[in-house]
């Protein structure tokens, strides 16, 4: 998968320096996939949650962080549209942001 907007998340590890390396490790596994359908996603990540709008959020570092994401199956991107801490999280609707 082509994931957009890597900047965001190099922001957000540079701010929380926790996050960097299971941040890191997402990128890599994401990149290395090739998902066609939510299916697949959660037999990767099978803690994740889908949203409308075809989002999926990822729990990062033991639920500490985590990260809204919009996947585009028939295109093989996965945009970034979130990434903070829990607290930070639900103070969004990940459905919208």
């Amino acid at each position: 998968m082509q994931i957009i907007a890597k900047r965001t998340l190099r922001l957000f590890w540079e701010k929380h320096p926790r996050a960097e390396a299971p941040l890191r490790a997402w990128f890599a596994t994401v990149s290395a996939a090739q998902w066609k359908a939510p299916a697949d996603v959660r037999a990767q990540f099978g803690s994740a949650d889908f949203v409308a709008d075809s989002r999926v959020i990822f729990d990062i570092a033991g639920n500490n962080f985590r990260l809204v994401a919009h996947v585009s199956y028939g295109f093989g991107r996965v945009l970034v549209k979130f990434v903070g801490t829990h607290a930070e999280y639900d103070k969004i609707d990940a459905g919208t942001v």
